[in-house]
């Protein structure tokens, strides 16, 4: 069963998460010859707080 991590920083809309999902789930599915109710797909959202760009707090840089 493939299990695909993603890792964003937060900002995307549901739409677009929905839409990563199903592109992403089809790439695996090509590429592994996976069946897709096998493969999960796990959004990690980080807050714009919680990491740095340049010694700086992304929410500094990108409000």
């Amino acid at each position: 069963m493939p299990i695909v991590h993603v890792h964003l920083i937060e900002g995307p809309s549901r739409e677009q998460k929905e839409s990563m999902i199903r592109e992403v789930s089809q790439a695996i599915s090509r590429s592994l010859a996976s069946p897709m109710e096998r493969i999960r797909v796990i959004i990690h959202e980080i807050p714009r707080s919680d990491f740095g760009i340049a010694g700086e707090p992304a929410s500094k840089l990108h409000p």
